[in-house]
């Protein structure tokens, strides 16, 4: 297993510098890292910094809350696209999820998947602020709008917890005999935290301690 391959090495605070973002981008050469994720006034600067590398750029549109319209995150998912974004992750509209008002959170996710076209679309479900049974059925929503990862977390959730071993498992369970592939992010700082998510059934890590994670994990 090459751990370093499953980490999108992320930096998605307001305050990031563009001395913190060179930084990221660095390490992620160095250390042979999936992808950067960052926000979408980034792009242009990370395709840049990384045209002569294999990293991939990812952004995040409707982040963090999902709370904008629906076109507005198909529009930002637009520009980040043409700024050089790989991949995009989108939040969903958590509040439509807990009304269930299913048709709105499928037609979120299907408009920005339709802007996509060939660009793999991560959903950001946000594990923390859902139920098992919401979980569950983000899962079901997102093979139907036919998006290419779920996605447990932002980061932004106050008290939250991030990736945890039993939502993973519970997606993977949900979305075994799908095309769909999970990213878990969100409070994932150590090796052995990033070996139980993969075992779990992640295919993806997002996280800022990438470095940290595989500078002290024994696992190649």
């Amino acid at each position: 297993m090459k751990l370093e391959q499953f980490i999108e090495h992320t930096l998605l605070k307001q305050d990031a510098t563009k001395s913190e973002l060179k930084k990221l981008f660095d390490e992620a050469v160095k250390y042979n890292f999936f992808g950067v994720c960052v926000n979408g006034s980034n792009v242009k600067y990370a395709k840049e910094y990384l045209k002569n590398t294999k990293v991939k750029v990812i952004c995040v549109v409707g982040f963090p809350l999902g709370a904008c319209l629906t076109e507005v995150k198909a529009f930002e998912a637009q520009k980040a696209i043409e700024s050089g974004a790989d991949e995009i992750d989108m939040v969903i509209s958590v509040q439509s999820l807990k009304d269930k008002d299913y048709e709105y959170t499928l037609n979120d996710i299907k408009t920005v998947k339709s802007v996509c076209e060939q660009i793999p679309l991560k959903v950001i479900i946000e594990t923390d602020l859902l139920t098992k049974d919401e979980i569950v059925k983000a899962c079901e929503i997102i093979i139907q709008a036919k998006a290419d990862f779920a996605k447990t977390s932002t980061g932004f959730v106050k008290n939250g917890v991030g990736a945890k071993t039993e939502d993973i498992k519970l997606m993977y369970e949900t979305l075994k005999g799908s095309n769909v592939k999970i990213k878990a992010s969100g409070g994932i700082k150590d090796g052995q935290k990033a070996l139980e998510l993969i075992n779990a059934g992640a295919s993806r890590l997002g996280t800022s301690s990438g470095v940290q994670i595989v500078t002290t994990s024994d696992i190649i």
